[in-house]
């Protein structure tokens, strides 16, 4: 037998790529600035740093899909596209350990202090913690416009007053990016398409853990082609913000 080299190994394939033929038909959403927001799930330092407590299990899907500078590129364009922007944060207070009953992600978060804080009323050990938001996303969220919502506490928005906020400024198409693709990311659209609203994922602007138990990216894409009414790159969302 021949000694392998690379002029026989297989082309590498992308195991996130789009099937070559499709059953269904891809999500014809159209932006309308006017009533959209961006929407960014949990831009932390415990999941997009690396000092951050989940970076061991999601830090090369977070490297792989380039979403710390993909993320820096819709906060931009949304602000200089003057449309809404909202974060839907994470944080964990010391009654929220006591939790009886948990699943599987929530004792990790939990066992290792993921998105901790001394409570909600205070500031103290807050700044450049793991649940303060990434440096690199700050001069986006702390200019005063962008909506902060209440904590989300497990996966998806119906606990914190998101929806509120977004139907007060009269959204109707919500861009969706942020962390984690299969859990928090998919549990918002999920929760937002019940909703009435319209809603396209950002697919190299999320990123998930990749553990024995899967590759959380693949199974969240997955979801996405079968629910989203769009399914987009970062770019394809820069240039619809900025040719409205």
């Amino acid at each position: 037998m021949a000694p392998w080299t690379p002029s026989n190994a297989q082309p590498a394939v992308d195991p996130y790529m789009d099937p070559a033929k499709p059953a269904l038909t891809k999500g014809n959403m159209k932006l309308d600035v006017s009533k959209a927001a961006l929407v960014v799930i949990d831009p932390q330092n415990d999941f997009m740093s690396p000092k951050g407590l989940a970076w061991p299990v999601v830090g090369e899907s977070v490297t792989e899909h380039q979403v710390v500078p993909h993320l820096g590129q819709l906060f931009a364009a949304a602000k200089r596209a003057g449309m809404v922007v909202a974060i839907s944060p994470h944080h964990y207070y010391k009654w929220d350990h006591t939790w009886k009953v948990q699943g599987p992600l929530e004792i990790f978060q939990h066992d290792v202090g993921i998105f901790d804080r001394e409570g909600p009323y205070t500031l103290d050990g807050f700044e450049g913690s793991g649940a303060d938001f990434l440096p690199d996303f700050k001069t986006y969220i702390e200019d005063g416009k962008t909506i902060i919502a209440s904590p989300h506490k497990l996966y998806g928005p119906q606990v914190n007053d998101l929806s509120f906020q977004l139907r007060k400024q009269g959204v109707t198409q919500i861009i969706l990016a942020g962390m984690l693709a299969n859990m928090c990311v998919e549990s918002h659209l999920r929760e937002f398409l019940e909703e009435g609203f319209e809603v396209a994922v950002v697919r190299d602007a999320v990123a998930a853990p990749k553990l024995p138990e899967g590759d959380g990216y693949q199974a969240a894409l997955i979801n996405f082609r079968y629910m989203a009414n769009g399914l987009w790159t970062t770019d394809d969302a820069v240039r619809m913000m900025l040719t409205h």
